[in-house]
């Protein structure tokens, strides 16, 4: 049965939050080679992965983020992973579709609509930096979020986007468009910056990776982060770290262990 994307993802967060207080978000990025011995025997081994991940870690999760590459390497097979991966999270927790786009005219057009018309997913992430054509096409959708990238989590985000002052310029650009449609991804690795990006981005949900594998300060994103005690507008991702916490036949007992730690905090 499809996925029927009736409510927007900023609604599915805030009621998912208070539901269940959890501010985790769970990454499914289900590298081939680390996927454990006992699923690689299935006929579709990332969605039996994916499959017994969410099946274990739902109760702790207040939104997953399959990242798009991962299915793409494993071509045919791994696209039927990607929707059957979709349709198995339950409905009240929001998807976020780790995809990176960021085009303009039809192009961007015909990503929107396979993600958010056929894919179903709640979210999507963007590149900005060709300006507010990127967003013209999700901005007509009723039900559509995307997160911008801001200020991401790997060393050489500083290339860019650290000392150049191009964050603090996506996060200006970013007032011009509605809270409820537009989030940021902020790294929990630039833990110096979280308090000034949060300063420059209130009321706006932040997407966080860099949490567990990365080496992300949860404290850090937890004091600096957080919008407010009632709303924090959070999404602490992390994906390695809870997926493959175990490599055997346990893998999905592991995985729930570490979502519940994270949630803990």
């Amino acid at each position: 049965m499809a996925r029927i994307a009736s409510k927007s993802f900023w609604y599915k967060y805030q009621q998912r939050y208070s539901a269940s207080k959890s501010l985790l978000c769970v990454g499914l990025d289900p590298e081939f080679s680390k996927l454990p011995e006992c699923v690689k025997t299935a006929d579709n081994p990332i969605w039996e992965f994916n499959r017994q991940i969410i099946e274990a870690t739902s109760d702790y999760a207040c939104a997953y983020k399959p990242n798009l590459a991962f299915y793409l390497a494993d071509g045919v097979r791994g696209l039927e992973a990607l929707y059957s991966t979709v349709n198995h999270i339950p409905e009240e927790i929001p998807i976020i579709l780790d995809c990176k786009v960021g085009d303009i005219g039809s192009t961007m057009s015909a990503y929107v609509s396979a993600f958010f018309d056929s894919l179903r997913v709640d979210a999507i992430t963007l590149n900005p930096l060709m300006g507010s054509d990127v967003l013209q096409p999700l901005l007509k959708l009723d039900v559509s979020f995307a997160f911008a990238l801001c200020l991401t989590s790997n060393p050489s985000a500083a290339d860019f986007l650290k000392n150049s002052g191009m964050a603090e310029d996506i996060a200006a650009w970013m007032q011009d468009y509605p809270a409820e449609k537009l989030g940021a991804v902020v790294g929990a690795t630039q833990s110096s910056d979280l308090k000034k990006m949060r300063n420059l981005l209130p009321g706006r949900i932040l997407l966080i990776p860099g949490v567990g594998a990365q080496g992300g300060d949860l404290e850090a994103v937890l004091q600096d982060a957080v919008d407010t005690s009632e709303t924090p507008n959070i999404l602490i991702n992390s994906s390695r770290g809870i997926i493959f916490a175990d490599s055997s036949k346990d893998f999905a007992l592991a995985a729930a262990r570490e979502a519940k730690k994270l949630t803990q905090m």
